[in-house]
This record gives structure tokens, sequence and C-alpha cells, in this order.
């Protein structure tokens, strides 16, 4: 499969809906906003965001069907590489027609990342709205997918956001009036963002390499643990507790992500490749 749309017509691959199992959420009748707003928002609060691959010395290949194992076999989650790559594949099987674009997110002092830093997706629905900017790679970010346009205020439960022309036909998307990342809109397959992988695997600049993070968006916040702390928001109340038991680090991961993990992820091992 290409990163290009799908027809749809086409036969639905056997692995989908286990995909959809995973994520609970039901085969769409048809590829259209709506869809596309409930698979979405469905992936958010299923699939946690996570780096932990990084501290557990396993290898990250930027392969649609190793992604997708990783996340439908392997109940596992990822960071905006895998998690982006396998839920464009599940959106092209469905109908969908996907576009990886590639992005620069904004950092400290308003310093933009390296090239190919995120990918995000932009998405055709057969209902003729849109085209919609989806993503669920990003952390904490929009629930529903974007319109794809310069100018227009977004409201979304997460806040309130907008795209806005940027150098050389690119769009910085804001969030709060706070810039996200610069948006390039030319067409990009996985192969292109292995570099950018390679670099938040083991540069001492990334913020990926520094500790596992596995977090993810609940019906009234969102479940964060940095390290060994337990983060927690509900409805605007923030709380953070510090576990100092592996056992309890290892309850945190099944109970509150899903992951069953036979050992804890900690400094970053080496890597092979």
């Amino acid at each position: 499969m290409t990163e290009e749309s799908r027809q749809s017509a086409a036969p639905v691959p056997a692995w989908v809906d286990a995909y959809l199992e995973r994520i609970g959420a039901a085969r769409p009748a048809q590829a259209d906003a709506a869809a596309l707003r409930e698979l979405q928002f469905r992936h958010l609060t299923a699939v946690p965001f996570e780096n932990l691959s990084i501290h557990l010395g396993e290898d990250i290949v930027l392969d649609e069907e190793r992604l997708v194992n990783k996340i439908v076999k392997d109940r596992r989650g990822g960071f905006c590489y895998e998690l982006n790559g396998a839920f464009a594949a599940m959106l092209c099987a469905l109908g969908f027609r996907v576009t990886l674009l590639q992005a620069r997110v904004f950092g400290d002092g308003g310093r933009l990342g390296i090239p190919f830093d995120h990918v995000a997706l932009r998405v055709e629905t057969d209902d003729g709205t849109g085209p919609w900017l989806a993503d669920v790679g990003f952390g904490d970010h929009a629930l529903r997918p974007l319109v794809l346009d310069a100018g227009t205020e977004q409201d979304d439960p997460c806040g309130t956001f907008r795209f806005r022309e940027a150098p050389q036909g690119d769009l910085d998307l804001l969030r709060d009036g706070s810039r996200q990342f610069r948006l390039d809109l030319r067409p990009r397959v996985l192969a292109d963002f292995r570099a950018g992988s390679w670099y938040h695997r083991t540069s001492p600049d990334s913020h990926f390499a520094r500790s596992p993070v596995c977090s993810r968006r609940t019906e009234d916040g969102r479940v964060t643990l940095r390290g060994r702390t337990l983060i927690t928001t509900e409805r605007g109340e923030r709380d953070e507790t510090e576990l100092d038991d592996d056992a309890e680090v290892f309850a945190a991961y099944r109970d509150h992500f899903g992951l069953t993990l036979t050992r804890l992820p900690t400094e970053r091992p080496a890597l092979t490749t």
C-alpha cells in the first residue's frame, strides 16, 4: 500500500477489524468527516503516546506492517511516526484518501525543530468536506481533525486552533495563539521520516531520548507516566504521584495504558541499528 489514497471499493484487509477493536470503534459505513472524527477520538483515548521503545532498546522501523502490528498485536503505542503511520494505514484501508505531511515543531523561544520533526496526515473524505488535518501522534493536541484552511478559528475541547500562512507556502498551526508546528504541504512517504526518527531516538538534544514517557487522553483529561511520576488531570485539576516501588510502576503501565511490560524502561540502552 502507498501513502496515497486507496480506492474505497477495495476489499478491507482482515487486520483492519482487529485495529478497530483495539481502539474500540465500529467499522464506519462510509469514509466521511463524522467517521474520521470518531476514529481520531477513539485512537487518542485508547492508544498511548509513548517513547518506551527508545528506553527498552527496541528497534523502531518505519514499515507500515510493523507499525500496525505494534499497535494491534503487541497492544502498544508509539510516538508520532509510529502512531500516525499506523493510523494512516487504517484510514487508507477504510477508503479515506491520506497524504503524509512533514512538520517542524516550535520549541523554546519559538525555535523550529529539525525537518521531518513530526508527521501529520492530510485526509480527504467522501462527503466533500475538508481537507482535514488528522493527528494522533502529537500528544496533548486537538481531539478532532482540523479543517486544513488558513485563517479560520476552530474550536476543539483542547482549545482554539488556527492555521496561519507561513513562508514558502507552509502553514503554522496555532493553539490558543501559541504556535505548535509548521506544516509543509508537499506529499511525503514513510521512508522520508527515517532520519527524523533516528534523531529523536539518539540525539541528546531530543526530549524523547531523555526519559521514558507514556501518555493517553481520558474522558475528562489526561493521564501521563513520566519516568516514575504519575500525572493525572481531570476537569482541569492536576495531581502528581511519585511511584517508588517497581510493582507500582508496572501496575500503572497496565492499568492506565493497557501495557503489559516484562521490564521497566529506564536509561536508554545502546542501540545496535
